[in-house]
């Protein structure tokens, strides 16, 4: 997994990644998968920034998003070493509904590489549906894609 830099990041939502040569295919362009891994990293982080996250969901409030469906859309390539950004949203909150968007732009000229959004169902830790928690849901709603 690539690490996140020690930089503030510019705006709640962003997390800055730096390209492995791991991550990439024989060219230096990186594998398309890994696009689906820099999105868990911006979801984790935008979840910490406001305040709370994964792990505490889970043992507080027996809350679990699992991801039900996930969406990318290639631009540019990303290659090895390029410093990117992932600015991640909470696209849409609707009864156990959860959807997250998300940008992954160069750092160094902000050109967009990809966009994609993951689609989550609200579960307890047997997998029956529930509603988000009400603290989750207030904060995530100030933070919210108009």
């Amino acid at each position: 997994m690539p690490m996140t830099t020690t930089r503030a990041p510019e705006r709640i939502g962003d997390t800055r990644v730096r390209v492995r040569y791991a991550e990439t295919d024989q060219m230096g362009v990186v594998y398309y998968a890994n696009f689906f891994v820099w999105f868990e990293i911006g979801r984790v982080e935008l979840l910490r920034q406001l305040g709370f996250d994964y792990k505490s969901m889970e043992i507080e409030d027996d809350c679990h998003i699992p991801v039900v469906d996930a969406t990318c859309r290639y631009k540019v390539p990303a290659r090895y070493d390029d410093e990117l950004i992932v600015r991640t949203s909470a696209a849409v909150l609707r009864g156990y509904i959860l959807k997250f968007s998300y940008r992954v732009v160069r750092a160094s000229d902000s050109q967009l590489l990809a966009e994609g959004e993951t689609a989550h169902v609200v579960t307890d830790s047997k997998m029956k549906r529930r509603m988000l928690p009400e603290k989750y849901v207030e904060v995530l709603n100030r933070v919210r894609e108009e």
